[in-house]
Parts: structure tokens; C-alpha cells; sequence
């Protein structure tokens, strides 16, 4: 039996691990926190998971919220061009739901159930003297920690990387007691872009005291909606976002006067810079271990597209399809680097490329918004671009192609 080590339990980490053993390979997980460390502490992203990672999950058996957790149907966005002034509306809906559920109750459980089919977890910290430890005892060694010291043993690629400092500065609260502008249309997810100042993502969810409101601010740094900066309590944090909300979007203001924050640890902070790393790492030692990257480990995007969770279901299932087809040949450098780049190319470079589009906002992409408002055909392709990125290199990935798909639309006449 090969012996196959895995390192973070994260969505890709967890999701792989839990996919070998059920293959049949001896795994081990070294995962930092414990179930209950984990399910006690702060909540860890909004992972908005959209309909084909929902059904890599499905496949592999691990949809077990799949009838608690909201099934979003439908986006509503608004670009406020001004302070309190809806400049432009557009309501798209999803060709398949999406839904959300808070990672401490999704990885807890995950992290209990590769235990009970037989998975070895060990709850430590590794650092690099560790990690070589680690993969000279394993035939393939999968890195899925996306922070910390290990993060730091992949070598950023330059060429691959769109930024080098953060573009945005996050701010996020999980809630009860928000209001819906349309209770008939729930749920539904809102977004709001204020150019110039940063955007507001709002999505129904599953924390761990049940149905909740996500709030994410993606302030530009140093902006007015930058002002989080000390990492308030969960209490002075929606406060200012109440400040915030009746400054710049009043109409979603009235619908958190009765909004409370669902837990102690229901509030999240940061900013993070759009990495791209390369995915094998060499540790050296007598043996010469080699390591592989997946997840954010190798492929870090900035949430303004929702593609963190994502992805990493993706390069999860990709990696495990990858393992499984090559039999008992051994592990390489050789093979990590192509299964590396197989992924790079079939998926990981369109969530890099259309995130940043996102994040820059380029003159093409501001006429998709305003089609979008005209043309129910571009409001739905542009919100099932989220779901599936690729399609952005068919569409948007230069003014030509966007020009000529939007000239298309209109020649038929819409909708």
C-alpha cells in the first residue's frame, strides 16, 4: 500500500486526504488544530462554494449540508457611482446553486471523519526540518498549508504573479438578524461595487447556530472603507459596518438594525497579496525530498471572486485523479511539476486571470457591467463565470473578445 503524507487541513488538504483513503493509500494528515479547536475558534473565510466544486464534493460523498445549508439561485448587484446613489442594477442568476458553510463546521467534521475511515492524524506544526522528515518517510508528500512557514518554501513565480502587495484590505462578519430587501427572492447573494473605494459582498450561509449573514468589505487600502485596521471585537466591528453601511449604501443599512454577530469568533480581518508559487519544492537531505503544492499553497487568490474554496476543491480532485492514474510508478519531481502544470493550465490560471481583471477593473469590463444591466444573457454569463473561470479566456479575457461577444448580443437583439 503507498504511503501518502498530507500536510493542512483545509478544504484541499482535507478533501484530498479524506479522497486517498477511500482510494485505499495509507495517509497521514498533520493538521495544527484539533476538531474542536477548530469548531471553538474564528470563523476562517466565506467560501462561497458554487455548483461544479459543490458536485466534486457530492461525488466524493462529503455534501453532508447539502439540505441545511441556502441554496443561492441568484446575485444582485449594484455599482454605487457615488455615495448613496444606485447608479446601476443587475440581478443574474446561477446556472446552478450555490451555497456556503462556515469551514470550522465543514473541516471539523471532516477532520473526524478521516479518523473514523482510518486516516492517521497528527496534530503538530511543521516546519521545514519536519516537512523533509515527513516526506523522506512517504512515497509522495501533498503540501496544502497556504500560511505560515511552509508557504514560505515555494518560490514565488514572478511571471505567473499579478501583484506584489495587497490590492484589498478584508473585513468580514458572519450575522443573524439580517433583513432581505425582497424576502421572495432569498436567497439571494447582493453585491456592491463603490469604484474607487472597494466592494461589498453579502451571501446567506451555515454557521454553527444555523442559517447566517456573511458580510465582506474588500476596502482599497488606505481608502475611507479601510477601517478595520485595529481588528476590532465582534461588537465594535458591526458597529462601524452600520457606520459604513448608512454612509455609502443606506439601503442595505435599514436591513442590519437587528443584525447581532452569530458567536464570539464570528468576525475575520486581512489582506492578502495574489500569489502565484511554483508547486514543487526541493528539501534537500540525503534522499533529495521533493514536495508538492496545491491549494493556496501554490495558487493564492484574493476572495473579491470567490474563488479561494474553489479552487482548492479543484486542484484537491485533480490531484487525486492524478495519484490514482499513476498506478505504482514512483513520485518525481518530473511528475509533480507536470501534474502541476496540467491544473495551472486547465483551471488555476483563468481564477488568477479573471480575479485580477476583477480587482483592476479594466475599461472592457466596465462596459460588461453596464451590459449586463441591459441584457439578461450577459448578466447571467458574467455570474456563471464565477463558477466556472475558464470562460473567462472565451469572453473577457481581452476588449476584442468582449467587444465581439457583446456586439453578438445585441445583434440578436438580447435578452
Amino acid at each position: 500500500m503507498r504511503r501518502i503524507a498530507v500536510v493542512g487541513a483545509g478544504q484541499a488538504g482535507l478533501q484530498l486526504a479524506l479522497g486517498l483513503v477511500a482510494a485505499g493509500y495509507e495517509v497521514t494528515l498533520v493538521a495544527e488544530r484539533t476538531a474542536e479547536q477548530v469548531r471553538g475558534g474564528r470563523v476562517l473565510s466565506t467560501q462561497a462554494m458554487f455548483g461544479p466544486a459543490l458536485r466534486i464534493e457530492a461525488e466524493a460523498g462529503l455534501d453532508l449540508w447539502a439540505d441545511a445549508a441556502p441554496a443561492v439561485s441568484s446575485i444582485r448587484m449594484v455599482v454605487a457611482a457615488a455615495p448613496a446613489v444606485r447608479a446601476l442594477e443587475i440581478t443574474a442568476m446561477l446556472d446552478e446553486p450555490a451555497q456556503s458553510v462556515d469551514q470550522r463546521l465543514k473541516l471539523a467534521r471532516w477532520l473526524e471523519l478521516l479518523a473514523e475511515h482510518g486516516g492517521r492524524v497528527e496534530y503538530r506544526r511543521l516546519g521545514r526540518a519536519g516537512l523533509r522528515e515527513l516526506a523522506a518517510r512517504h512515497d509522495l508528500t501533498v503540501v496544502a498549508a497556504g500560511r505560515g512557514e511552509l508557504a514560505g518554501i515555494f518560490e514565488r513565480d514572478p511571471a505567473r504573479s499579478p501583484f506584489d502587495r495587497p490590492q484589498r484590505v478584508l473585513s468580514c462578519l458572519y450575522a443573524h438578524g439580517v433583513g432581505s430587501p425582497d424576502p421572495a427572492t432569498e436567497p439571494r447573494a447582493r453585491m456592491h461595487a463603490l469604484p474607487g473605494l472597494g466592494e461589498l459582498y453579502l451571501q446567506p450561509a451555515l454557521t454553527l447556530s444555523g442559517p447566517c449573514s456573511i458580510l465582506l468589505w474588500e476596502a482599497l487600502p488606505g481608502g475611507p472603507l479601510d477601517r478595520f485596521g485595529d481588528r476590532p471585537g465582534t461588537g465594535a466591528q458591526l458597529a462601524r459596518i452600520r457606520e459604513l453601511l448608512g454612509e455609502y449604501l443606506p439601503w442595505e443599512a435599514e436591513l442590519w438594525t437587528q443584525a447581532e454577530p452569530t458567536d464570539a469568533g464570528a468576525g475575520l480581518f486581512g489582506a492578502v497579496t495574489p500569489t502565484v508559487r511554483r508547486p514543487v519544492a526541493r528539501l534537500g537531505g540525503a534522499d533529495d525530498v521533493h514536495v508538492l503544492g496545491i491549494g493556496d499553497a501554490v495558487v493564492l487568490n484574493d476572495p473579491i471572486t470567490g474563488q479561494g474554496a474553489n479552487s482548492a476543491a479543484w486542484a484537491a480532485d485533480a490531484c487525486l485523479k492524478a495519484i490514482t492514474a499513476h498506478g505504482d510508478a514512483p513520485f518525481t519531481p518530473a511528475w509533480m511539476a507536470a501534474t502541476a502544470e496540467r491544473f495551472w493550465q486547465q483551471h488555476a490560471r483563468h481564477t488568477v486571470e479573471f480575479t485580477a481583471a476583477m480587482l483592476t477593473v479594466p475599461e472592457h469590463l466596465r462596459g460588461v457591467f453596464g451590459a449586463a444591466a441591459r441584457y439578461e444573457a450577459v448578466a447571467r454569463r458574467l455570474a456563471n463565470t464565477y463558477p466556472e473561470p475558464s470562460d473567462y479566456a472565451n469572453w473577457l479575457a481581452t476588449p476584442e473578445l468582449t467587444a465581439a461577444y457583446l456586439a453578438s448580443v445585441a445583434g440578436h437583439g438580447g435578452p
